[in-house]
């Protein structure tokens, strides 16, 4: 997909990826729809690039649907949807020692609001002949992340259901791409926004994801991977049991090194 002339609507897009995004679709010369959970942060985006801005909570249906109403009212039919919103809590101690609130809301947020999206425009997508999923998932969800089973899990399960979308829907003309970025220079990763230069191994900024999605949708790639490395660890896992060893070295290294399993430390690491 080239997006120029396209309604796109990204979520989270706020800041970090999700604004990365955004400006680039607009850049494209796509029509924008910047949605977050914040209506003035999303306007903060917006304003620049001449797009809608829309307070939408992701894990509540009817505000997606609302989202989704409030596009097509103003832009058209919607071309692609992004979804992009995204938490991160990390973990106390044991894998299981996040709070049930914090595994529910990953939940919510990295699996149900990409159900809800897809529920609100497969119809309209369907019967004009084609459309597009965007859903951002994490390297997390081919590897792991360590430090945040919760993360990892329903990552995990974001790639399981954009899979279950492009198996289902690609005789539909529905097409679907799954990011897996790697580490970041987010707010999320301990970053201001647009203001520090990444640290660390294989942190990059969040423009070099937006250019991997370009190239991707371009090319209408399922497995959209700003870090071209990630493949190489992915088929490391041919052998489970010695990739679990190496990660088990690797969580051991880490802890030695920063005293813990904290994001904004260890990605100076890997």
């Amino acid at each position: 997909m080239n997006v120029n002339g396209k309604t796109t609507v990204v979520t989270g897009a706020a800041s970090g990826i999700g604004k990365a995004l955004a400006q680039r679709f607009e850049k494209e010369g796509a029509r924008v729809v910047v949605s977050d959970l914040y209506e003035a942060a999303a306007q903060r985006v917006t304003d620049p690039i001449r797009g809608l801005a829309v307070a939408c909570d992701v894990t509540k249906e009817t505000e997606v649907q609302d989202l989704v109403a409030r596009c097509e009212a103003h832009f058209g039919p919607i071309d692609l949807f992004c979804s992009n919103a995204g938490v991160f809590f990390g973990e106390p101690d044991l894998a299981t020692s996040a709070e049930n609130a914090q595994w529910q809301t990953c939940w919510d947020v990295h699996v149900m609001a990409q159900v809800y999206a897809a529920r609100a425009v497969l119809p309209g997508m369907i019967e004009r002949g084609g459309g597009y999923l965007l859903n951002m998932a994490s390297a997390a969800g081919l590897l792991s992340q360590i430090g945040d089973a919760a993360y990892s899990a329903t990552k995990h399960a974001a790639v399981g259901f954009a899979e279950s979308l492009a198996i289902t829907h690609g005789d539909d003309g529905i097409k679907v791409s799954v990011i897996c970025p790697q580490y970041v220079a987010t707010p999320m990763l301990g970053y201001s926004e647009g203001r520090e230069k990444p640290e660390g191994v294989g942190v990059i900024g969040p423009e070099q994801v937006a250019d991997a999605v370009i190239e991707g949708l371009a090319e209408e790639r399922f497995l959209i991977l700003s870090h071209p490395e990630v493949e190489k660890y992915r088929q490391h896992k041919g052998d489970y049991d010695r990739w679990i060893g190496g990660m088990r070295k690797l969580r051991r290294s880490i802890i030695q090194k920063t005293g813990g399993t904290r994001l904004e430390d260890m990605h100076k690491l890997v």
